[in-house]
């Protein structure tokens, strides 16, 4: 998390900065440490301070993209360098003031690796929970939610009350037992008892006494065997009943409230735990980012300062350690709980404020093995009671979750089966038919159409559209032109007006027929129109109307032709549009496919949308509700700052892959912003400048 990995990386920079002894040491060093009080050059070839410092570069954060150091990393260095042994009592007296200093290094630098492993410890349990969270509220939004989580928890809840009847009817049968067990046995041991006064003052030997008990084992043996089997089952019998009825009358809930209501009021409990330990692990996280560690800016006295950031050390390990101790009690409100974290950090019995005999150079190896302490059980115990509160809060298993579907597809296989087999032959056609129409419609919708639109493009003779032949209109109108000048040298008369007819005006009748000029044919139809009787017989009128018919067909010809060369020049065009559908519905069939069998990417974009403007809604409602508090003062509080870097840390989380490598850049940036920040307007433009600047991108997440 780039928050706690910032603070870290900062945190550790100024520890190097105010350490009295910087790291990266050598002989050729040594203008470093003129002016630098209580340091002598020539101490610096000691083992163990070379040692001490060699553990303490270890200790470092600038190469880690994390910020701190694992756990077993940090714990491994302390052990190494030999702080937190018992024989550290024992050389208290012998240290110089540069292996002190060198120790202080060492543990302010594991104090802030283990300050960074804490807080992101914090951040990681806080995670599951808004998951959880957010699933009890998609239970308690919906009433088809909440019947099915009820149908779903139903063996559950029976369970438990069988088994709370089963133990009480348990306990009552073995009271009774003993009951009767007691009253039959009475009055045998009353005659023991007066034979026994009887004999009062005489020496009773072993053998008696042996005799004695074994007689009492006999009488507890027939008391046993002398109630009846069938009496002790009714009486059982009997006791289950009664417990069933008490339990019925006792719990009026369940008779006033319905099994829905009953579901969705299990339900809200256990909302209002998870977010009650959300609350206190973010009270506790917002604890350290304010108060733990804050070493501030080193003053003109340096050695005032040198006590300072070491005391802050101190309190920081007590206040780490009781924010561990305190955070999950789930019985505190938020004010008791800050309250009890501070009380444990001034009333800490390792404080050094606290022991007035404590050597000055003893002071590391206390924070040495506290800082062992917190990171052997602290982190790890509390990381388990609070996965232990969530696990148990949390939503239900897989097995209660899905146990429905599981036990109708259990029940329901054997009905599929045999429909399995009857229909096996109609089952095989049907694959065999979707296959070969998928095949039909590839091939024939998609490759030809695609194959017809590459034709075109390199001018494939074979593909271009023809409405009619290429040489029917040359063949008819040639035979026009013949047939018009046969007429006129026929009918020189009615063609040209004269009685011959040369070559120069039979080329011209050629070039008006060309043009589709047949003006000789027309003079022939009108003159032998006038008697059409005698013209159909003696006449030319048949002839005429004939040859008027090839000139209708050769000009139907030309028409065609003129829209065959418009087909022509828009032949892509109608390619790409024959191409479209089989495209079309290729695309639709793939985007189903991915929905339905893929990644569901979409959809969990979409949901990540969602969720994305949830979390700036919360963020603007814990704003909100700080500003509103009359006691804030225009500052957030502890808690309020916790749940808000919580929902940044999840926003980041939400936004990582979403934005470009340039932006998300400046986003971290601006997300650090609710981390240094407590002036709650300063907050407010913060989150608008999110909102504003992230938009195309958050917005866009579906």
């Amino acid at each position: 998390m780039s928050i706690v990995a910032d603070r870290v990386r900062r945190l550790d920079a100024l520890i190097d900065k105010v350490s009295l002894i910087p790291l990266g040491l050598s002989e050729d060093q040594d203008e470093q440490f003129q002016g630098v009080d209580r340091i002598e050059v020539s101490a610096l070839t000691s083992p163990r301070v070379t040692e001490l410092l060699q553990i303490a570069k270890g200790l470092s954060s600038s190469s880690l993209s994390r910020g701190h150091l694992s756990k077993r990393r940090i714990r491994n260095l302390l052990v190494e360098s030999g702080l937190t042994g018992e024989e550290q009592n024992e050389q208290f007296g012998a240290k110089s003031a540069l292996e002190t200093d060198a120790e202080w290094l060492l543990v302010g630098k594991a104090t802030v690796q283990t300050y960074g492993l804490m807080m992101s410890s914090l951040l990681d349990q806080i995670t599951p929970l808004s998951d959880d969270i957010w699933y009890w509220d998609e239970i308690l939004s919906s009433y088809p939610n909440s019947l099915l989580y009820t149908m779903q928890t139903s063996p559950v809840r029976m369970g438990k009350w069988t088994r709370e009847i089963w133990l009480e009817s348990v306990h009552r049968f073995k009271d009774w037992r003993l009951q009767q067990l007691g009253h039959r046995s009475a009055p045998r041991s009353r005659r023991h008892s007066r034979t026994h006064s009887d004999v009062e003052g005489l020496t009773i030997t072993p053998s008696i006494q042996s005799d004695e008990e074994s007689g009492d084992d006999e009488v507890s043996a027939e008391s046993s065997t002398g109630i009846n089997l069938t009496q002790q089952w009714r009486q059982f019998y009997g006791i289950v009943r009664e417990s069933i009825t008490e339990k019925s009358l006792s719990n009026i809930r369940h008779q006033v409230l319905s099994r829905v209501d009953i579901g969705r009021s299990d339900a809200r409990r256990k909302l209002a735990r998870l977010q009650k330990l959300r609350e206190m692990t973010a009270t506790g996280l917002g604890v350290l980012l304010d108060e733990g560690l804050d070493l501030g800016a080193p003053d003109q006295d340096e050695g005032a300062y040198n006590e300072e950031w070491r005391g802050v050390l101190e309190r920081s390990v007590a206040l780490m350690d009781s924010t561990l101790r305190g955070s999950l009690t789930l019985e505190l409100n938020m004010q008791d709980f800050e309250d009890k974290i501070f009380a444990g950090v001034e009333q800490d019995p390792e404080l050094s404020i606290h022991i007035e005999d404590i050597p000055h150079a003893a002071r590391p190896a206390i924070l040495a093995r506290r800082l062992l302490n917190i990171l052997d059980e602290g982190i790890p115990q509390h990381a388990v009671s609070a996965s232990v509160l969530a696990r148990k809060n949390g939503r239900p298993s897989r097995l209660v979750r899905y146990w429905i579907p599981a036990i109708a597809l259990l029940l329901s296989s054997s009905t599929i089966l045999r429909v399995l087999v009857n229909r096996k032959a109609d089952i095989i056609n049907w694959i065999r038919d979707l296959g070969a129409t998928t095949r039909d419609f590839w091939f024939n919708w998609v490759v030809e159409p695609i194959k017809k639109v590459i034709g075109t493009i390199r001018h494939d003779e074979t593909s271009e559209i023809a409405i009619m032949s290429r040489d029917s209109l040359k063949a008819d109108r040639e035979s026009l032109e013949r047939m018009v000048v046969e007429f006129s040298r026929d009918n020189p008369d009615i063609a040209v007006g004269n009685s011959t007819i040369t070559e120069a005006q039979i080329a011209e009748i050629r070039t008006r027929v060309k043009e589709g000029d047949v003006t000789p044919i027309l003079k022939a139809y009108e003159k032998d129109l006038k008697k059409p009787f005698v013209g159909a017989i003696k006449g030319d009128l048949v002839r005429s109307v004939l040859i008027q018919v090839q000139k209708t067909k050769v000009d139907l010809e030309v028409a065609i032709s003129g829209i065959d060369a418009l087909l022509k020049s828009q032949e892509l065009v109608f390619g790409f549009i024959g191409l479209t559908p089989g495209i079309l519905v290729s695309i639709g069939i793939i985007q189903y496919l991915r929905t339905a069998f893929g990644s569901r990417k979409g959809l969990r974009r979409g949901k990540q949308a969602r969720r994305t403007r949830r979390v700036l809604r919360k963020m603007d409602k814990i704003l909100t509700e700080s500003q509103s508090n009359p006691q804030s003062n225009n500052a957030i509080s502890y808690r309020d700052r916790g749940l808000l870097v919580c929902e940044a840390h999840v926003l980041r989380n939400l936004a990582q892959g979403a934005l470009p490598r340039e932006v998300e850049k400046e986003f971290i940036e601006d997300l650090d912003e609710f981390a240094k920040v407590r002036a709650i307007p300063e907050l407010f433009r913060v989150l608008d400048r999110i909102r504003w600047a992230y938009a195309e991108w958050l917005g866009s997440m579906k």
